[in-house]
């Protein structure tokens, strides 16, 4: 049992492991633990609510960022992935998934999701700064070999 700040139980299980309340509690519970730093308690919860809910674009957001900020980031690529399919629309998700290629050390392939992350919202100063920051590592390595 994982127990929040206030020695409130965020994670308790029942006799069948799973977690207490149904997918909208571990939802809440799991966002809750990501804003609070808990990220890979966080990302346990939001992995059983993405299970049973596996079109919430909701749940698949926050279990991705949860994976990213717990250094799961094969998972987070998954996950951020998902939601591309599922909705080629999501910048957020173009951007989220960049980074977690990034993190993952391929840096071709963020390259990718990066630029359409900027080409849909250029105001984005946050995009701009990673793909500029992976387009500069990318060239780097080429001057270097």
């Amino acid at each position: 049992m994982i127990q929040g700040r206030d020695g409130s139980s965020d994670f308790s299980a029942n006799e069948s492991g799973k977690p207490d309340g149904d997918v909208y509690d571990w939802f809440q519970r799991g966002s809750r633990l990501l804003k609070e730093g808990s990220p890979a308690a966080a990302a346990a919860l939001l992995e059983r609510a993405a299970e049973a809910e596996p079109e919430s674009r909701s749940i698949r957001e926050a279990l991705a960022r949860a994976q990213f900020n717990s250094r799961q980031y094969a998972q987070a690529v998954d996950s951020f992935r998902q939601i591309v399919a599922a909705n080629p629309a999501e910048d957020y998700a173009y951007y989220g998934l960049g980074l977690a290629l990034w993190r993952t050390g391929d840096m071709e392939a963020a390259q990718e999701p990066l630029a359409i992350a900027v080409a849909m919202r250029p105001d984005q100063r946050h995009y701009v700064t990673a793909l500029n920051s992976v387009r500069a590592t990318l060239r780097a390595r080429r001057a270097a070999s």
